[in-house]
């Protein structure tokens, strides 16, 4: 018997560990994604809110890039859509943010340095989405002044001026002189650093992009509107985007349980995608965190099954146990209980009738 009771004591003390090691696992998930800030400009977005919003990403085939003409052009289709779903909105400020962004390679010099780098054209709120972490100077937007401003990174700019506190130094860009705007340093999270080449590189606003090569290609659209029913969001993309034969994935809540659940079926196939979409460097830094929280997920619900059949086994034995006392313990002794009730009432009854 004391063996028995010791098995028993050393299996529930097994299971709190197990339930300890899936809870470090989820926190494991839930840390992996908080640090992909590229993936919540819709709880940002959102802000304090009762609206909910969703942020789908549009990523366009190399031979068959989007050109900036037809995002305006999805821009009043959604417009439209939304406000036929019954979304009221300031005229002044749109119910939805979005960005778009093609890349390029341009030469590059500066005080101390010329290279030939890669260049992100960025459109829309492209710095609301990708937050990059500012070491001097502002970001460049949709709607800036002046067009003729670049954001160059932290090893670019060491490279062109040899120092970082840049704002209003200038650069020439194929022959073009452009002012720096800022300096910005790369995404530090373990799945970015993975994803990026690690090549210094520049932003500047594509429509100085455009003018400058007379490329219109963009490679990638991302938005975040008003999710007025679930789906409503990827599937409005879906209808009015110009996808081609691109991929269109909807970041918000891609790390919930059962996403990253279904991921972790799917990881094989998955791992052999070899699609013409060439992915930019922070959605294949969201895959990799993607595959790695899959994995996390399925230990967590390995480790905390066993301590949960042992809680069902353990309430179930509970009932049958506590069933059993009531029908040989419990309810014996109530009905003693209120037959002697009985008797002893009947007496009082007797007595007092033949006084």
């Amino acid at each position: 018997m004391k063996i028995r009771k010791s098995k028993k004591t050393l299996w529930r003390i097994a299971c709190v560990l197990m339930l300890l090691f899936a809870f470090v696992c989820a926190s494991g998930v839930r840390m992996i994604a908080q640090k992909l800030l590229s993936q919540q400009e819709a709880e940002r977005w959102q802000g304090e809110s009762e609206q909910h919003y969703s942020q789908v990403s549009c990523f366009l085939r190399s031979d068959a890039p989007v050109q900036q003409s037809e995002i305006y052009t999805f821009r009043y289709a959604m417009l439209d859509a939304l406000k036929g779903a019954g979304v009221e909105w300031d005229e002044e400020l749109y119910p939805f943010i979005d960005a778009w962004s093609g890349e390029g390679k341009l030469h590059i010099s500066g005080d101390e340095g010329a290279t030939d780098a890669p260049v992100l054209a960025v459109g829309g709120q492209f710095f609301a989405f990708h937050p990059l972490r500012l070491l001097s100077g502002s970001y460049i937007a949709e709607g800036d002044l002046s067009p003729d401003r670049v954001i160059l990174d932290r090893e670019l700019a060491w490279e062109l001026f040899g120092g970082f506190d840049l704002a209003g130094m200038r650069v020439e860009i194929q022959g073009r002189s452009f002012v720096v705007g800022g300096v910005v340093d790369r995404e530090g999270d373990s799945a970015s650093r993975r994803a990026y080449s690690g090549e210094k590189g520049f932003f500047m606003s594509y429509d100085a992009y455009r003018a400058l090569t007379e490329k219109d290609e963009i490679r990638c659209y991302e938005v975040v509107m008003p999710e007025v029913v679930k789906g409503f969001a990827a599937q409005l993309v879906g209808d009015k985007f110009p996808l081609k034969e691109g991929e269109s994935i909807v970041n918000t809540n891609r790390f919930s349980p059962s996403r990253l659940l279904q991921i972790a079926r799917d990881l094989p196939s998955r791992s052999a995608h070899a699609g013409t979409v060439a992915y930019p460097y922070w959605e294949n830094a969201a895959r990799i965190a993607e595959s790695e929280c899959a994995f996390l997920a399925v230990l967590a619900l390995l480790f905390s099954l066993p301590a949960a059949i042992t809680l069902v086994v353990d309430l179930i034995r509970l009932l049958i146990r506590g069933k059993n006392e009531l029908e040989d313990e419990l309810l014996p002794k109530a009905k003693e209980n209120v037959e002697e009730a009985i008797r002893v009432r009947a007496r009082k009854h007797w007595e007092k009738t033949h006084q």
